[in-house]
């Protein structure tokens, strides 16, 4: 497949061209091309600053695959910030925390805290079996942006990472994870701890407690829905 290459400022300069192209394996990801332009000019490889990248005019995780006729632009951080991109994401795979704590990992950053909540095996006196997530994904995913950008403005976070579970998630699997990085521990922790709080009263998504008897969706008793009817074999 054919991909276009765009480089901007000190990458430009790095790369000696604004613009290249080249052909590449399939399911080739946006990490995979990066590191072997790294290993073709040597002034890549020396280059220590945060790195952004979008694929179409439109930034992606490095994990991203390219796909024919890509345009990928490599970005270094913009005047007045980094270019280090927070990572907010709905998933149905297993949560990897450490990507969470790669994406806000900063030069200015001493110290990063994470969140995890997992699925336990009680509640309310019931033996939990397993819990099911459903979420409206457009809406979840500019909610908990609004919430990374509320830590950043409000408590001093560098940058923050938000990603989510749906489907069943068994016990002892981890349903959401977040990770905070700032100047100092005090604003990482309170970060993480603002952001779960914040996530469970705005944030689209419903959790439904599969128990031994039966399965109810949580919040849904205060609307008086109740529980749902108990199991049948």
């Amino acid at each position: 497949m054919r991909i276009r290459l765009r480089f901007f400022a000190t990458l430009r300069e790095r790369a000696g061209a604004a613009e290249l192209e080249r052909t590449l394996a399939d399911s080739t990801t946006v990490e995979e091309l990066w590191e072997a332009l790294r290993n073709e000019h040597p002034k890549l490889a020396a280059y220590g600053g945060h790195i952004a990248f979008a694929v179409n005019e439109a930034y992606v995780d490095s994990k991203t695959t390219l796909q024919d006729n890509d345009e990928v632009a490599f970005i270094p951080p913009v005047s007045g910030g980094s270019a280090r991109l927070p990572m907010f994401e709905i998933v149905e795979e297993p949560i990897e925390i450490a990507r969470l704590v790669a994406a806000v990992g900063r030069a200015d950053a001493g110290a990063i805290a994470t969140f995890l909540g997992t699925t336990r095996d009680h509640n309310s006196g019931r033996r939990v079996t397993r819990l099911e997530y459903e979420a409206y994904p457009p809406m979840a995913l500019r909610e908990m942006q609004r919430i990374g950008d509320e830590a950043i403005s409000r408590l001093g976070a560098k940058a923050i990472a938000i990603v989510h579970r749906i489907g069943v998630v068994e016990i002892g699997e981890t349903s959401v994870a977040i990770a905070a990085s700032a100047a100092h521990r005090d604003a990482a922790f309170d970060a993480c701890r603002f952001a779960i709080d914040r996530l469970k009263e705005i944030v689209p998504i419903w959790k439904k407690e599969h128990y031994e008897g039966g399965e109810i969706w949580i919040g849904a008793q205060q609307g008086g829905l109740g529980e749902s009817d108990p199991a049948r074999p």
